[in-house]
């Protein structure tokens, strides 16, 4: 048996997920379709410091799914490293995206579906967020709720 690694404390964990949603490139999203059929794709993202923003086929299940209601999850990592955030998403159409959001998607991806008519963005804001590695990390994971961040 092998040793695991000390629990993070609720600072270090926030930091680490913070860092998680900057470098990394891909999440995991999951959604479910108005009769409850769900949906898993992983898809590429931008961390704003407060939302994500994606891109997706406009008739995937994906963007299908955010509307009426917008729930949505996203994961990062690996199941012994895991970042889940709960939020809603909206529809953003590439006309309606900044030029900087624009910009900062397609110079950190190295694509750009702006001007794309079957493309659109989702942008998630997180209500939920919780990160955890392992068994010893499960009290205390919440770092957000409501949208606001508990550290």
């Amino acid at each position: 048996m092998t040793e695991r690694e000390p629990a993070r404390g609720p600072e270090q964990r926030k930091q680490d997920a913070l860092e998680r949603l900057e470098k990394d490139d891909d999440v995991w999203v999951a959604t479910a379709s108005a009769d409850g059929v769900p949906c898993l794709v992983p898809l590429s993202f931008v961390w704003d410091g407060g939302t994500l923003l994606l891109a997706t086929r406009r008739s995937n299940p994906t963007a299908v799914n955010v509307t009426p209601s917008g729930q949505t999850r996203v994961t990062l990592g690996h199941t012994r490293d895991v970042v889940l955030i709960e939020g809603t998403a909206e529809i953003v159409e590439g006309a309606d995206l900044s030029a900087e959001s624009g910009d900062v998607f397609a110079a950190k991806l190295g694509w750009d579906p702006r001007g794309r008519p079957a493309w659109v963005y989702l942008r998630i804001t997180p209500d939920t967020v919780k990160a955890w590695r392992e068994e010893n990390e499960l009290a205390g994971r919440e770092l957000m709720r409501d949208g606001t961040w508990l550290i």
